[in-house]
């Protein structure tokens, strides 16, 4: 079933209502704080975007955009660069953590 995604209460409404399907707990989802979920499921406007997707993702909720077709190409390649660049700075800052741990 697709649904419109026009705020964050609506992503939220779906999130809940999977979860709740699934029998999963909030605490089920130690990755991020109850706090956290329980603000996404009630919309609040300032959630971390990054962490929401996460919380989507875990529980089997895909987020697409229906952009213009003339957009195509060059959103695809933006889109990959733009990935590229954030699975970069991700292994850096893993790098890092590694290297400060392993120096302690």
């Amino acid at each position: 079933m697709q649904i419109p995604v026009t705020s964050v209460a609506a992503v939220g409404a779906a999130l809940r209502a999977a979860r709740k399907a699934g029998g999963v707990r909030q605490d089920d989802l130690a990755f991020v704080s109850h706090m956290f979920l329980r603000d996404l499921e009630q919309g609040k406007e300032t959630v971390q975007f990054g962490r929401a997707l996460k919380v989507l993702k875990e529980l089997g909720i895909r987020l697409v955009m229906d952009v213009p077709d003339s957009l195509g190409p060059e959103l695809r390649e933006s889109i990959s660069l733009a990935e590229a660049a954030a699975k970069a700075r991700a292994d850096a800052a893993e790098a890092a953590k590694k290297a400060k741990k392993a120096s302690e």
